[in-house]
Protein backbone atom coordinates (compact mmCIF):
# COMPACT_ATOMS: atom_id res chain seq x y z
CA UNK A 1 0.00 0.00 0.00
CA UNK A 2 0.82 3.65 -1.09
CA UNK A 3 1.63 5.93 2.21
CA UNK A 4 1.42 9.50 2.32
CA UNK A 5 3.48 11.15 4.97
CA UNK A 6 1.92 14.58 5.60
CA UNK A 7 1.91 17.12 8.35
CA UNK A 8 -0.94 16.61 10.55
CA UNK A 9 -4.72 17.72 10.08
CA UNK A 10 -5.83 21.35 10.69
CA UNK A 11 -9.15 20.90 12.21
CA UNK A 12 -11.94 19.39 9.07
CA UNK A 13 -9.14 19.71 6.70
CA UNK A 14 -6.56 17.14 5.71
CA UNK A 15 -3.26 18.70 6.25
CA UNK A 16 -1.93 21.55 6.89
CA UNK A 17 -0.04 21.80 4.39
CA UNK A 18 -2.17 22.80 0.72
CA UNK A 19 0.74 20.74 -0.52
CA UNK A 20 0.21 17.71 1.36
CA UNK A 21 -3.80 18.12 0.53
CA UNK A 22 -3.05 18.45 -3.03
CA UNK A 23 -0.91 15.25 -2.83
CA UNK A 24 -4.10 13.40 -1.01
CA UNK A 25 -6.27 14.84 -3.73
CA UNK A 26 -3.69 13.20 -6.13
CA UNK A 27 -4.10 9.85 -4.38
CA UNK A 28 -7.63 9.83 -4.11
CA UNK A 29 -8.36 10.41 -7.78
CA UNK A 30 -6.21 7.61 -8.77
CA UNK A 31 -8.24 5.27 -6.79
CA UNK A 32 -5.14 3.76 -5.73
CA UNK A 33 -4.95 1.98 -2.25
CA UNK A 34 -3.65 4.25 0.15
CA UNK A 35 -2.96 5.90 3.52
CA UNK A 36 -1.87 8.85 5.74
CA UNK A 37 1.04 8.87 8.35
CA UNK A 38 1.22 12.35 9.84
CA UNK A 39 4.55 13.62 10.86
CA UNK A 40 5.70 17.36 12.17
CA UNK A 41 9.32 17.22 11.39
CA UNK A 42 10.74 16.85 7.89
CA UNK A 43 13.83 17.31 8.40
CA UNK A 44 14.68 13.64 7.50
CA UNK A 45 12.86 13.61 4.44
CA UNK A 46 14.43 14.53 1.13
CA UNK A 47 14.21 18.37 0.31
CA UNK A 48 13.72 17.98 3.82
CA UNK A 49 9.88 18.75 3.44
CA UNK A 50 6.53 17.13 3.05
CA UNK A 51 4.57 15.61 1.27
CA UNK A 52 6.47 12.46 0.61
CA UNK A 53 5.03 9.19 -1.02
CA UNK A 54 6.12 6.16 0.70
CA UNK A 55 5.85 3.37 -2.14
CA UNK A 56 6.76 -0.06 -2.73
CA UNK A 57 10.37 1.37 -5.37
CA UNK A 58 11.15 4.00 -2.21
CA UNK A 59 10.20 7.64 -1.86
CA UNK A 60 9.31 10.12 -4.08
CA UNK A 61 9.26 13.62 -2.69
CA UNK A 62 7.07 16.54 -3.67
CA UNK A 63 3.67 16.54 -5.15
CA UNK A 64 4.87 16.85 -8.30
CA UNK A 65 6.45 14.18 -8.17
CA UNK A 66 3.56 12.03 -6.71
CA UNK A 67 1.70 13.16 -9.77
CA UNK A 68 3.91 12.05 -12.08
CA UNK A 69 4.64 8.44 -10.14
CA UNK A 70 0.74 8.30 -10.20
CA UNK A 71 0.76 8.68 -13.92
CA UNK A 72 3.46 6.35 -14.55
CA UNK A 73 0.72 4.17 -13.10
CA UNK A 74 -1.93 5.08 -15.77
CA UNK A 75 -3.75 7.89 -13.84
CA UNK A 76 -5.02 10.60 -16.47
CA UNK A 77 -5.41 13.65 -14.50
CA UNK A 78 -5.98 15.98 -17.45
CA UNK A 79 -8.44 13.70 -19.55
CA UNK A 80 -9.79 15.33 -22.56
CA UNK A 81 -8.06 18.17 -22.37
CA UNK A 82 -6.03 19.72 -25.54
CA UNK A 83 -2.49 20.67 -25.70
CA UNK A 84 -3.66 24.01 -25.67
CA UNK A 85 -5.65 23.50 -21.99
CA UNK A 86 -2.82 21.06 -20.92
CA UNK A 87 -0.47 24.22 -21.18
CA UNK A 88 -3.32 26.84 -19.88
CA UNK A 89 -3.57 23.94 -16.66
CA UNK A 90 0.30 24.38 -15.89
CA UNK A 91 0.35 28.04 -16.07
CA UNK A 92 -2.63 27.83 -13.52
CA UNK A 93 -1.07 25.46 -11.36
CA UNK A 94 2.23 27.50 -11.13
CA UNK A 95 -0.43 30.36 -10.32
CA UNK A 96 -1.79 29.08 -7.38
CA UNK A 97 2.08 26.91 -5.69
CA UNK A 98 4.11 30.04 -6.86
CA UNK A 99 1.73 33.44 -5.68
CA UNK A 100 -1.64 32.15 -3.99
CA UNK A 101 0.74 29.85 -1.78
CA UNK A 102 2.86 32.57 -0.74
CA UNK A 103 -0.16 34.73 0.35
CA UNK A 104 -0.97 32.01 2.87
CA UNK A 105 2.40 31.81 4.28
CA UNK A 106 2.73 35.42 4.71
CA UNK A 107 -1.11 35.27 6.57
CA UNK A 108 -0.03 32.99 9.02
CA UNK A 109 3.61 33.34 9.66
CA UNK A 110 3.80 37.02 9.62
CA UNK A 111 0.47 38.00 10.70
CA UNK A 112 0.95 38.91 14.83
CA UNK A 113 -2.79 38.16 15.21
CA UNK A 114 -1.99 34.58 13.54
CA UNK A 115 1.39 34.13 14.99
CA UNK A 116 0.70 32.37 18.37
CA UNK A 117 -1.61 30.04 17.16
CA UNK A 118 0.15 28.97 14.18
CA UNK A 119 3.43 28.74 16.60
CA UNK A 120 1.62 26.75 18.70
CA UNK A 121 0.04 24.28 16.86
CA UNK A 122 2.74 23.87 14.06
CA UNK A 123 5.80 23.49 16.61
CA UNK A 124 4.01 21.84 19.88
CA UNK A 125 6.21 19.06 20.50
CA UNK A 126 8.80 21.36 20.78
CA UNK A 127 9.49 22.10 24.64
CA UNK A 128 7.28 25.18 25.98
CA UNK A 129 10.26 26.24 27.33
CA UNK A 130 12.16 26.41 24.62
CA UNK A 131 9.47 27.10 22.09
CA UNK A 132 9.66 30.69 21.55
CA UNK A 133 13.24 31.75 21.10
CA UNK A 134 13.29 28.45 18.30
CA UNK A 135 10.46 29.59 16.78
CA UNK A 136 11.46 33.49 16.48
CA UNK A 137 14.19 32.43 14.69
CA UNK A 138 12.24 30.20 12.32
CA UNK A 139 9.94 33.22 12.20
CA UNK A 140 12.87 35.44 11.19
CA UNK A 141 13.90 32.90 8.25
CA UNK A 142 10.17 33.07 6.76
CA UNK A 143 10.57 36.96 6.76
CA UNK A 144 13.68 37.19 4.71
CA UNK A 145 12.37 34.47 2.70
CA UNK A 146 9.30 36.29 1.91
CA UNK A 147 11.13 39.90 1.63
CA UNK A 148 13.39 38.24 -0.80
CA UNK A 149 10.32 36.86 -2.33
CA UNK A 150 8.70 39.99 -3.05
CA UNK A 151 5.21 38.76 -1.12
CA UNK A 152 6.53 40.44 2.74
CA UNK A 153 7.93 43.89 1.18
CA UNK A 154 4.25 44.98 0.45
CA UNK A 155 2.04 46.46 3.16
CA UNK A 156 -1.07 44.80 4.65
CA UNK A 157 -3.95 46.80 1.83
CA UNK A 158 -1.25 46.13 -0.66
CA UNK A 159 -0.91 42.61 -0.87
CA UNK A 160 -4.80 42.33 -0.17
CA UNK A 161 -5.47 44.40 -3.05
CA UNK A 162 -3.29 42.29 -5.35
CA UNK A 163 -4.21 39.13 -3.66
CA UNK A 164 -8.17 40.72 -5.03
CA UNK A 165 -7.20 41.19 -8.48
CA UNK A 166 -6.12 37.43 -8.19
CA UNK A 167 -9.23 35.74 -6.63
CA UNK A 168 -11.14 38.02 -9.12
CA UNK A 169 -9.48 36.19 -11.88
CA UNK A 170 -10.19 32.52 -10.61
CA UNK A 171 -14.06 33.40 -10.22
CA UNK A 172 -13.92 34.49 -13.96
CA UNK A 173 -12.45 31.49 -15.01
CA UNK A 174 -15.54 29.54 -13.17
CA UNK A 175 -18.41 31.70 -14.44
CA UNK A 176 -21.06 28.98 -15.66
CA UNK A 177 -18.45 26.08 -15.05
CA UNK A 178 -18.23 24.12 -11.92
CA UNK A 179 -14.66 23.46 -12.34
CA UNK A 180 -11.39 25.50 -14.20
CA UNK A 181 -12.00 23.81 -17.51
CA UNK A 182 -15.34 22.75 -17.53
CA UNK A 183 -17.43 19.84 -15.52
CA UNK A 184 -14.42 17.98 -15.06
CA UNK A 185 -12.08 17.95 -12.53
CA UNK A 186 -8.77 18.31 -13.29
CA UNK A 187 -5.14 19.08 -11.96
CA UNK A 188 -5.61 22.16 -12.12
CA UNK A 189 -8.22 21.91 -9.45
CA UNK A 190 -6.28 20.01 -7.50
CA UNK A 191 -3.60 22.92 -6.79
CA UNK A 192 -6.13 25.89 -6.82
CA UNK A 193 -8.46 24.54 -4.73
CA UNK A 194 -6.07 23.43 -2.23
CA UNK A 195 -4.47 26.90 -2.40
CA UNK A 196 -7.80 28.71 -1.74
CA UNK A 197 -8.83 25.97 0.90
CA UNK A 198 -5.52 26.98 3.05
CA UNK A 199 -6.68 30.79 2.61
CA UNK A 200 -9.86 29.79 3.92
CA UNK A 201 -9.09 27.94 7.26
CA UNK A 202 -6.15 29.93 8.99
CA UNK A 203 -6.79 29.05 12.49
CA UNK A 204 -7.60 32.70 13.06
CA UNK A 205 -9.80 34.78 11.12
CA UNK A 206 -8.48 37.33 9.01
CA UNK A 207 -9.05 39.69 6.25
CA UNK A 208 -8.30 36.97 3.91
CA UNK A 209 -9.75 34.28 5.64
CA UNK A 210 -12.81 36.42 5.37
CA UNK A 211 -12.74 37.56 1.70
CA UNK A 212 -12.30 33.81 1.10
CA UNK A 213 -14.61 32.57 3.14
CA UNK A 214 -17.15 35.36 2.08
CA UNK A 215 -16.88 34.53 -1.61
CA UNK A 216 -20.16 32.22 -2.28
CA UNK A 217 -18.62 31.64 -6.19
CA UNK A 218 -15.04 30.30 -4.59
CA UNK A 219 -16.72 28.67 -1.55
CA UNK A 220 -19.36 26.86 -4.32
CA UNK A 221 -15.93 25.54 -5.78
CA UNK A 222 -13.82 24.79 -2.87
CA UNK A 223 -16.86 22.38 -1.53
CA UNK A 224 -17.22 20.57 -5.34
CA UNK A 225 -13.52 19.99 -5.39
CA UNK A 226 -13.38 18.55 -1.61
CA UNK A 227 -16.97 16.93 -1.26
CA UNK A 228 -18.45 16.27 -4.82
CA UNK A 229 -15.72 15.78 -6.81
CA UNK A 230 -12.78 14.01 -5.01
CA UNK A 231 -13.67 13.63 -1.06
CA UNK A 232 -10.81 13.05 1.25
CA UNK A 233 -10.93 10.83 3.85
Amino acid sequence: MLTLLTYPRNGDVFSLSPFCVKAALLLAYSSKAWQREDLNDPRKMPHRKLPVLRTPAGLVADSVEIRKYLEKLGTDFDHGLSVREKAQSQFLIRFAEDNLYFHVVQDRWLNDAVWPTIRDTYFKEIPALIRRPVTNSIRRSVRNGLAFQGTGRFSDSERLARLDQDLQAVTSLLKDRGFLFGSQITSADFSVASMLQALQTTMVETDIVRRVSGDPKLCGYINRVFQEAVPLP
